[in-house]
């Protein structure tokens, strides 16, 4: 007969809350000029382990822009014909070009559209992030996220990034006490088993 172990439950169930806890998403505001790859800071964000996944989404119709009409883009930059939708950040009527193609801009090892939402850990090299990401921190260190471009002067708007991480690295500490209280509960189920009836 199968027993259940009350306090086995009690860590489990301690571990998935911890899961979960750390999968709510945190937004943060990233300025077209302010967080600008060329003249700009990067926005710190959430600090991350290396190891750590995590991810970070932005609105398909939250716009930003590099300027002057045709010029404005969500998070994936400026990739194709965008028109207003007579509501959107461009205060343009309903139908105009508000975006086009502006190719790619290669700068510090990243060649990626201009506009696009990038991310970088610390000082270490940046990547792609756009509308939706997912992936792994390569080095421990603050995620930082700008706007990609050669020229800041005229950037206007910004877009909401949620970040999220999805697998937590438990603290040191309460991942000992964790693995303490396993071996604990361990050592006395194999007392309870060698105790006679």
């Amino acid at each position: 007969m199968c027993h259940r172990n009350p306090h086995l439950a009690a860590v489990v169930g301690a571990c998935a809350l911890l899961a979960a806890g750390a999968a709510h998403a945190v937004p943060f505001t990233v300025q077209a000029l302010a967080n600008s790859s060329s003249g700009g800071t990067g926005l710190a964000t959430l600090a991350l382990t290396a190891g750590q996944s995590f991810s970070v989404s932005a609105g398909a119709d939250d716009l930003w822009s590099a300027g002057a009409l045709p010029r404005f883009s969500n998070a994936n930059g400026l990739t194709g014909n965008r028109f207003a939708t007579g509501s959107d950040e461009s205060g343009q009527p309903a139908g105009t070009l508000i975006g086009q193609n502006f190719g790619t801009l290669a700068l510090a090892g990243l060649s990626a559209p201009f506009g696009t939402l990038v991310g970088r850990i610390d000082s270490g090299a940046f990547f792609v992030v756009g509308t939706s990401f997912s992936g792994v921190a390569s080095t421990s260190g603050t995620l930082n996220l700008f706007y990609w471009d050669s020229n800041a002067a005229d950037n206007t708007g910004s877009v909401v990034a949620n970040v999220a991480l999805t697998s937590p690295v438990p603290e040191p500490d309460i991942a000992a006490l964790m693995l303490a209280g396993l071996g604990a509960l361990g050592a006395l189920t194999r007392r309870r088993r060698a105790m006679p009836p």
